[in-house]
């Protein structure tokens, strides 16, 4: 879709703003319009958040807990956003403020906090959520009080709601071309391990069904809880098993139990592939590359990865974070999110979580892993997808890319055998 002469404006500008690293401006004193039209509840939000010379937005995520291994850094690199979209003289005249909650990994928290910051703290508009039961737990509470959630990371599919924008990828961005990619290698027996909840357990049911379809076996499905620290008998399993590969989808801190207890077991990547899709950089960094080299991910955005703006913004995230600081798949989803959220707030003139929705439709962004576009149908992004392996170095480098941007399908309505798996 074509974009507004504003909002290509806005776009160049948010672009330009990545080479800033210096601290927000000052405030000013133009006001946001916002429309009696609008639900109440939600009209009352837009007014609140927008008055005077800011406008308040949510950042929720787990800060402490299992997932705060992963969820911090989505944190810093949307207040990185902030602070450069701040630099550069804000959205729609004012000046961002975040209202940052710890979601502290438990999935009721997440909701209370969400109620929390759209009705008491009257944001715009909240970022956050890692594991697919966060937001679950979250998604009933956006749609009640109409609200508006920027969902930052990889997920099962299967789902699409009005008030949520998926900037991480679908399952046909992520788990299904990865699938391929093994079975193009002839990885064909695989061993599924998951953490204990939706997003696991979605997304083997998916892998199973493509396996079936594609001459693949699954060899073994098992799950622990969220985390789950002794993977022993796991491992035995594994052996026992004697598959190609072992797709992991564990999340949190148990990847660093099973990594170590399987490099300690004796098996390295020269002896039995991995193909994780919830370690991504930080992961290695808190795991331990030594435990990993050699080993497989699968995302859409890696730190080495190719473009002009991502040279850009690593360089801006080590001098705002340090030079040991990393760069991730869904810190970047996260970092794009606040620069979508405020284009789309931009081209709709308004805060208003209704005007924005449908401003966003179509908008285009050159985002550190390439550009992205919002799909106006379903509210998730068209992104690249990428496989890579990881390095000694902590680094993962990409060994096979989709050749641009995947059109988003969260219900897989385009693969045949597919069909029935989103009414399970």
């Amino acid at each position: 879709m074509k974009k507004s002469n504003l909002l290509k404006g806005f776009v160049l500008a948010m672009t330009a703003s990545l080479a800033l690293a210096g601290c927000g401006g000052n405030n000013n004193n133009n006001e946001a319009s916002s429309s009696s039209s609008a639900p109440s509840s939600e009209a009352a939000s837009s007014a609140v958040a927008a008055g005077g010379d800011t406008v308040k937005v949510g950042i929720l995520h787990s800060l402490s807990g299992t997932m705060s291994i992963s969820e911090v850094t989505v944190k810093n690199s949307e207040l990185m956003a902030i602070k450069e979209i701040n630099a550069k003289g804000g959205v729609l005249g004012k000046q961002i403020e975040a209202v940052v909650e710890d979601g502290a990994s438990d999935w009721p928290t997440f909701a209370e906090k969400a109620r929390k910051l759209i009705s008491e703290d009257k944001v715009a508009t909240v970022f956050g959520g890692w594991t697919s039961s966060s937001r679950k737990a979250m998604l009933p509470v956006f749609e009640e009080l109409n609200g508006l959630l920027w969902y930052p990371v990889q997920y099962e599919g299967l789902e699409s709601s009005p008030n949520i924008f998926y900037t991480g990828a679908t399952t046909n961005q992520q788990i299904i071309p990865s699938v391929d990619f093994l079975l193009e290698k002839g990885k064909k027996k695989v061993f599924l391990l998951g953490s204990d909840y939706v997003f696991p357990r979605t997304a083997n049911k998916i892998i199973k069904a493509q396996l079936a379809a594609k001459g693949g076996e699954t060899v073994a499905e098992e799950y622990t809880p969220l985390g789950h620290t002794d993977y022993t008998t796991i491992i035995a399993k594994i052996k026992e098993a004697k598959p190609d590969v072992v797709y992991n989808t564990l999340n949190g801190d148990s990847n660093v139990a099973f990594f170590k207890q399987l490099k300690d077991a004796g098996i390295t990547a020269a002896d039995l592939m991995t193909i994780s899709v919830s370690v991504a950089e930080e992961e290695v960094k808190g795991i331990g590359p030594e435990y990993l080299t050699g080993h497989l991910v699968a995302w859409d955005y890696y730190q080495t990865t190719d473009t002009p703006e991502n040279k850009v913004f690593v360089e801006n995230f080590k001098k705002e974070y340090g030079a040991d600081s990393v760069t991730s798949d869904p810190m970047e989803a996260g970092y794009v999110a606040v620069y979508l959220w405020a284009a789309a707030a931009e081209k709709a003139g308004s805060f208003e979580v209704d005007k924005v929705k449908e401003a966003a439709k179509g908008i285009e962004f050159n985002a550190p892993e390439g550009k992205v576009t919002i799909d106006g149908d379903n509210q998730h992004i068209y992104k690249t997808v990428r496989i890579g392996e990881i390095k000694a170095d902590g680094q993962i480098v990409e060994l096979w890319n989709s050749g641009g941007p995947v059109k988003p399908d969260p219900y897989l309505t385009t693969y045949d055998w597919a069909k029935g798996l989103s009414d399970q």
